[in-house]
């Protein structure tokens, strides 16, 4: 059984270096003639370099990525039902790629390409972090499910000559393990591209999870 209600991948692709500065250089051209007829004391053609220099670093800087995803963890908010448990969290990430290998398509689902974003899932137990396997019972079967915390990032390779990507994902977790009685959680979170390059772990905090309804 899979936690997947909310799923939501948000991205950013890189406009080409020569594109974002012809745009912004005509968006100059008018800033720089209103300063110049407030500030006459200041020479126009200093404030076009100093511009201009701070526009081309700024892009280059932000144009090129290793082609090993990297992920950093944004945040982790807590979800609490209408009796006051916490039942669900969101975890933010933001990503980066050099060459935009990131998702899987309809076709991918099997295998190596089954998954593409691994959360493993930790209680603290007498002070101890420990990873953690849920399970819940399938009346149908007889025989327990296990609750997994992988998911799948949908095909975001851009078109075109310039595949550098970044932007961020939003993932809804499951944070109530109802057959443990212990309150302290912690994940780990990593990505992998479709050349099965793995980037960097992340760890949230640690996540104290409300297990009993408000009283009235």
């Amino acid at each position: 059984m899979i936690f997947d209600d909310y799923f939501c991948i948000s991205f950013v692709y890189k406009v080409p270096l020569n594109a974002t500065f012809d745009c912004r250089k005509r968006s100059l051209s008018k800033a720089i003639i209103l300063i110049s007829m407030r500030i006459r004391v200041i020479p126009t053609l200093i404030i076009t370099m100093f511009l201009l220099l701070f526009l081309f670093y700024g892009c280059r800087k932000s144009d090129h990525y290793p082609i090993i995803p990297h992920i950093e963890l944004l945040g982790f908010t807590k979800l609490t039902d209408t009796t006051g448990v916490d039942q669900q969290g969101v975890i933010a990430l933001s990503f980066t790629d050099g060459d935009g290998d990131l998702g899987l398509t309809s076709d991918q689902n099997s295998g190596k390409y089954l998954y593409d974003i691994f959360v493993k899932y930790f209680e603290k137990k007498k002070g101890v972090f420990q990873e953690v396997i849920i399970t819940t019972p399938n009346t149908i079967t007889g025989k327990p499910d296990t609750i997994g915390f992988n998911g799948r990032i949908p095909y975001i390779t851009p078109a075109g000559k310039s595949k550098a990507i970044s932007g961020e994902i939003y993932d809804t977790l499951f944070i109530n393990n109802y057959a443990s009685t212990y309150d302290t959680i912690k994940y780990q979170i990593y990505i992998q591209d479709r050349a099965f390059n793995k980037s960097n772990v992340v760890e949230t905090p640690e996540i104290v999870v409300n297990k009993k309804p408000k009283k009235p």
